[in-house]
């Protein structure tokens, strides 16, 4: 089968469209021919060496390496253990992550069937793939964690934060995977929204349900809003900390990215803040998935590639700005 791997670390470049083995599937898994699969941050984080990780915390890697962990596709053998799924199956899912072994750039890949969930009628295979990592995480935070492991990043187990009818919502960096996600979970919820973005998305934001726009290369949010009662800051950074402003006292901060806040701050401005490191789980996608159904959450496509143009695709996501996510098509 073909599929994308890098023999070393560096820029889009080290991709390469090759020549590989079908694989085999074990206890638990079901084999999947892969009609599109997402790209994700992590993906680009794995394919530089995980540079953006603390030197001390990088783990090794053993190359050659296939990226990709959002799939949608096709089942093609099931285990004799597995139930749930047969032959023939449409299912997407996030495989094995957190972890490096999701290998979704590919033609076929095995699977976990817990990661999986039946595609949902309502979305094709690009939106599909698009779907998981995204989604999950903005679920996660706020509405099912679904597991009891602290979080790297904090030691703490993360408690979902519940949005209720009449909450104010700030997404900064709407537009992006996560970003999108979370203007629509919080409108499904009840909340009022006020998504930040760059004026070109506004029309994307406002009809996946966002009440208020900031458009931040002409406007600060910190500068026209107050009394906010949770922030998703799916940018993070050194700037992050500038949105605690926004926030109401008893309010909570849910960095998605890597951010770093003052305790003695966030004690004295009574500000919660928690994250998480997004985990497969396939019942929560099966859940998610009613609610594409249902018309309820639209995926945002900004750009499809075919496999072999992998590099072509993540010099896109290089250059940021991205509206919804960037798919690889595998299967036409």
């Amino acid at each position: 089968m073909k599929a994308i791997q890098f023999h070393e670390a560096g820029g889009p470049e080290v991709l390469q469209y090759d020549e590989v083995p079908v694989p085999e599937i074990g206890p638990g898994e079901v084999l999947v021919r892969v009609h599109a699969a997402g790209i994700n941050p992590p993906d680009w984080y794995l394919r530089e060496g995980m540079k953006v990780m603390p030197a001390e915390m990088r783990p090794a890697l053993e190359f050659p390496l296939i990226p990709g962990t959002d799939m949608s596709g096709v089942v093609q053998a099931v285990a004799p253990d597995v139930q749930g799924f047969a032959v023939g199956d449409e299912v997407f899912g996030m495989l094995r992550f957190p972890g490096f072994d999701g290998r979704t750039y590919a033609e076929y890949v095995a699977a976990p069937a817990s990661d999986l969930a039946h595609k949902p009628a309502g979305i094709d295979h690009v939106q599909a793939a698009g779907a998981p990592m995204a989604v999950l995480t903005a679920w996660q935070y706020r509405v099912d964690l679904g597991h009891a492991v602290p979080s790297p990043f904090t030691g703490q187990v993360h408690q979902p934060v519940p949005i209720t009818t009449g909450m104010t919502v700030l997404v900064n960096g709407a537009a992006g995977g996560v970003g999108h996600f979370a203007v629509q979970l919080a409108k499904w919820k009840g909340a009022h929204v006020i998504a930040v973005a760059s004026g070109r998305h506004e029309q994307f934001l406002r009809k996946l349900g966002a009440d208020e726009f900031i458009d931040y290369t002409t406007t600060q949010a910190v500068d026209v809003v107050s009394g906010v009662d949770l922030v998703i800051d799916t940018v993070g950074g050194s700037d992050s900390s500038r949105f605690l402003t926004v926030l109401k006292r008893g309010g909570t901060m849910l960095p998605v990215f890597f951010a770093q806040y003052d305790p003695e701050e966030t004690a004295r401005l009574g500000i919660t803040v928690s994250n998480i490191q997004v985990r497969s789980n396939g019942p929560q996608l099966a859940e998610i998935g009613r609610l594409f159904d249902e018309g309820k959450l639209q995926v945002g496509v900004d750009s499809t590639y075919p496999l072999h143009e992998a590099v072509s695709a993540h010099t896109r996501a290089a250059q940021g700005h991205i509206q919804g996510k960037i798919v690889l098509t595998v299967v036409s």
